[in-house]
């Protein structure tokens, strides 16, 4: 078996006589994705918005692995992105907004900058991927709620 960290397998099936897809990933389960009406039917996800899940969870990932090898509990992490996409074609982003709170009882503003800068220049790839073509704007907050738990 190939090492999942080196080779990725995709492949998509169509499911109707539009752009309904079924997508599947290396075995995991399948995943809806489509397009707006009317070249679609809006029964799945979008390319960009799968995007967007992409690098809120990869840079979600980095974050959260760097936070706890410093010894920061997080109590919560949530993480919304707004795309907002080019006039002309192809119509892709031109910018991405991440808005990244965080629940924690120790981590500071500054340990979170810490770890975003590595996030970003380093750890994580599909941000690595969009460096250069797409701005990506960050802001964060931190909080220390002790009533949301994951």
């Amino acid at each position: 078996m190939p090492d999942k960290s080196k080779e990725l397998t995709a492949s998509i099936r169509l499911l109707n006589e539009k752009l309904h897809f079924e997508g599947n990933v290396d075995g995991n389960e399948p995943l809806s994705i489509d397009y707006t009406p009317p070249l679609g039917d809006n029964l799945g996800y979008t390319s960009l918005e799968l995007l967007l899940l992409s690098l809120s969870s990869c840079v979600g990932s980095a974050l959260l692995t760097f936070l706890r090898k410093m010894q920061k509990t997080i109590t919560a992490c949530e993480i919304s992105a707004k795309g907002i996409r080019r006039e002309e074609h192809p119509t892709g982003f031109k910018t991405i907004s991440l808005f990244i709170d965080i629940s924690s009882p120790n981590t500071t503003s500054d340990d979170l900058e810490k770890v975003l800068k590595l996030s970003e220049e380093t750890y994580c790839p599909v941000w690595a991927m969009l460096k250069g073509n797409v701005e990506v704007i960050v802001k964060h907050s931190i909080s220390d709620d002790s009533i949301k738990n994951i």
